[in-house]
């Protein structure tokens, strides 16, 4: 049963999800030191800050811990598509006087590259996960050659065998009570995708890797259950998310503790891709998955003026409030503590 720590060299079958935007290396230190695999969420960070991230894990740990990657295929900037998400904007530039002109294009996030993998190659980090699939066989293999092991993640059955198929090590079973970006990546229909108590048993009984449950996850009693499905491990997020070492914004953090928590929707409202967060005004007024937006990640740049704009008042209303559908296990104390209240019991 310590097949995947065994696996990871961990203590502890406790995952840290990565979460871009909400954390920083604090929070990936503080969960591998106790014993678990903290995780660091790359797809966000330049070149430069990747390599000052790693320096800073590897200055204060000297356990294992997972760097996270995304492997969607670049977008293409259709303009013909980017003017009508900015129509379907145009009356919040209106609102707070916005020269959507002025709004610069960018892509928000970048997919795991030969370049990302010339600054890994200088760490050799001891897991490297992928969202999305997986990267080029060759860029695989390059990572194979530092000796780490590979996590992605499935939504699906089908999916799972495919990783399997692909070469990974263990597969993160996310069920649809997840937080954040969905994993899927074989479709595109959402109709596919299953509660993490239904998913976990298919998936254990369909590949013979370990297999680690992910969503909805937040106590010791919900990783017992999953244990029990057949899980090797869990992964858990959310729960970080009010530890003084995540850097959860006041507004996020006020979100979590408030009963909106406890209403969340798939959403591409702000990237182009479906992704889980606790429902605000722009998910209310334009519906939380909408035709309008660009491919993923373009979508991000147009709304990005409207969050900045109403944070700065005080407002949460165009900003992404990742969360899964449980945050009823977020805790205002240490990550390390979470960490070990997370393996009691087992």
């Amino acid at each position: 049963m310590r097949a995947l720590q065994t696996l990871l060299g961990i203590e502890l079958p406790i995952i840290q999800a990565p979460m871009a935007g909400v954390q920083d290396n604090r929070l990936t230190v503080a969960v591998s030191n106790a014993g678990g695999l903290g995780s660091l969420p790359c797809a966000m960070l330049s070149l430069d800050a990747m390599r000052n991230e790693l320096v800073e894990i590897r200055a204060h740990t000297t356990k294992p811990f997972n760097v996270n990657f995304f492997c969607h295929a670049p977008a293409t900037l259709s303009v013909e598509r980017a003017a009508v998400w900015r129509e379907a904007l145009s009356q919040y530039y209106q609102e707070f006087g916005i020269d959507e002109d002025a709004i610069p294009a960018g892509p928000g996030r970048a997919p795991f590259s030969s370049e990302v993998a010339d600054v890994l190659s200088e760490f050799k980090p001891a897991v490297v996960s992928f969202h999305f699939g997986l990267p080029s066989p060759d860029l695989l293999a390059r990572v194979r050659t530092w000796g780490s092991k590979i996590l992605s993640s499935a939504t699906t059955v089908e999916e799972a065998l495919w990783l399997e198929a692909h070469g990974v090590d263990a597969i993160i079973a996310q069920g649809l009570e997840a937080g954040g970006h969905r994993g899927i990546f074989l479709s595109d229909d959402l109709n596919t995708q299953v509660g993490t108590f239904a998913l976990v048993p298919q998936i254990v009984q369909a590949v013979k890797l370990p297999v680690i449950a992910a969503g909805g996850i937040v106590d010791a009693k919900g990783v017992s259950a999953a244990m029990a499905l057949g899980a090797a491990g869990v992964q858990i997020g959310t729960a970080y998310m009010l530890c003084p070492e995540a850097t959860t914004s006041a507004l996020h953090r006020a979100a979590l503790k408030s009963v909106a928590a406890r209403h969340t929707a798939l959403t591409n409202l702000f990237t182009g891709r479906p992704a889980r967060g606790i429902i605000n005004r722009i998910m209310k007024e334009l519906g939380p998955i909408s035709s309008a937006t660009p491919a993923f990640p373009l979508a991000t740049s147009a709304i990005a003026p409207l969050r900045a704009k109403a944070e700065s008042q005080g407002s949460d209303d165009f900003s992404p409030l990742w969360s899964g559908q449980n945050a009823s296990g977020c805790k205002e104390i240490s990550a390390a503590d979470l960490t070990r209240e997370f393996a009691a019991g087992l």
